[in-house]
């Protein structure tokens, strides 16, 4: 059985922190040199390259990032201990890090989250972006997931699994009012003011060609990029707001929307990418769990 030289970790953990060996090195106050060999030992040990050297910067590998995330966790607790036996004791935690579309449902995300929090053994780390930052910070391993609303091309460049998670209907909804009458699709929209999302959006290309097809020019007040702004919108507009219904769930309880109907074969997708990954966040399977009585990957 293997027994892990402390002493190897924890210079390799002053690498992986420091960003280089020279900075570790004056820290430690030993030579580059010496440094390199201990890293290279600790490499040998558990069998994988926890570096790449690109110029004059090291890199970590996606081992290196799992080791990291262990000796994070190994002198975390040395501390907890010293912590503890003083009279202050804390609690160890898993940390999983999710990026998200600016623009995607925030009741997605907390559907999504959901399995996760109240935990006190988790932490979750959030953030949002644009799907080329969002994939560059997985493709660094400084992310598990990235939640989106399309699916990403994979090459053997780019190893990215896409996990389809759920198709929502997608509604033209509108504020509750008791001299609306029952709303015709599509002739309607004519002359109903729309809310719509942008263009860079799946929904609204598929909603723009159902009108094209029927030869009917929408009325266009104001089209967002932002989901949670177009939810504000709807409650305050006297249109209709082209939206899928988890994004106004709460709206639509509380009655202060009301559904006009649901536009016919456009759905919303919500996808979650994730990099083949030798060492996946175990976290992810509990996200996942609530979705696997149907899991599609690509």
């Amino acid at each position: 059985m293997k027994a892990l030289n402390f002493n190897h970790l924890r210079y390799f953990w002053f690498v992986a922190h420091e960003g280089g060996l020279n900075r570790a090195a004056q820290r430690l106050n030993l030579s580059q040199s010496a440094l390199s060999v201990q890293i290279h030992k600790l490499e040998q040990q558990i069998g994988h390259g926890l570096f790449d050297r690109i110029g004059n910067r090291l890199i970590l590998t996606e081992a290196g990032r799992i080791a990291l995330d262990y000796a994070d966790a190994v002198f975390a607790a040395g501390d907890e201990m010293l912590n503890t036996l003083d009279g202050r004791p804390r609690l160890s935690r898993q940390m999983l890090k999710v990026g998200a579309l600016t623009t995607l449902s925030r009741n997605f995300q907390l559907e999504f989250l959901r399995p996760l929090l109240g935990r006190s053994d988790v932490e979750l780390i959030v953030r949002s972006g644009s799907l080329r930052d969002l994939l560059a910070q997985l493709e660094a391993h400084t992310l598990d997931v990235v939640l989106a609303t399309e699916a990403v091309h994979r090459d053997a460049s780019t190893p990215f699994r896409n996990r389809l998670l759920a198709a929502q209907p997608v509604s033209l909804v509108g504020r509750a009012r008791a001299d609306r009458p029952p709303f015709q699709f599509p002739q309607d929209l004519a002359k109903e003011p729309v809310l719509l999302p942008s263009l860079d959006s799946g929904v609204r290309l598929g909603f723009d060609r159902l009108l094209d097809l029927a030869g009917v020019r929408p009325v266009i007040s104001a089209e967002v990029d932002d989901m949670a702004m177009l939810r504000l919108l709807a409650r305050e507009s006297d249109g209709v707001s082209l939206v899928p219904p988890i994004v106004v769930r709460d709206e639509l309880e509380a009655g202060l929307l009301v559904e006009l109907c649901r536009i016919p074969q456009l759905t919303e997708n919500f996808y979650a990418i994730t990099q083949a990954r030798r060492f996946p966040n175990p976290l992810l399977g509990d996200v996942f769990a609530p979705y696997d009585l149907a899991p599609t990957e690509t």
